[in-house]
């Protein structure tokens, strides 16, 4: 999957390897049905213990990115397509939230960029 862990980055390796996928199944890169590996798998390629790939995956599932189907495995689901579509809905509903309270645009701008963790412009 070629997704790597850095020891000295101040962000958890569990949402390292989180939004690793899914950077990768929102940009296409992790194609809708694709098999990801299993548990034990993606711990050992990534150098992970394996509670915290499991973790990983549990937040993948419950934000509808990947399904585990059984002993067939674990994949890209479906919903992964829809996901940008899901946060353009959510920023729509943002902008009219802020517009409806009155928030100028510069301000409800820099709000999402701290809530996004992003530098201030």
């Amino acid at each position: 999957m070629d997704l790597s862990v850095d020891p000295d980055s101040g962000v958890s390796p569990f949402e390292q390897v989180r939004s690793g996928i899914a950077e990768r199944i929102n940009s296409g890169a992790l194609p809708v049905g694709a098999k990801l590996p299993t548990v034990r798998g993606l711990a050992a390629e990534v150098g992970i213990a394996a509670n915290t790939a499991a973790k990983a995956y549990r937040e993948l599932e419950q934000a509808g990115l990947i399904e585990t189907r059984g002993r067939a495995g674990t994949f890209v689901s479906a919903a992964g397509d829809r996901s940008a579509q899901r946060a353009a809905d959510a920023a729509a509903d943002y902008a009219r939230t802020t517009h409806d309270l009155g928030i100028p645009p510069q301000e409800a701008l820099a709000l999402a960029r701290a809530a996004l963790g992003l530098p201030q412009s």
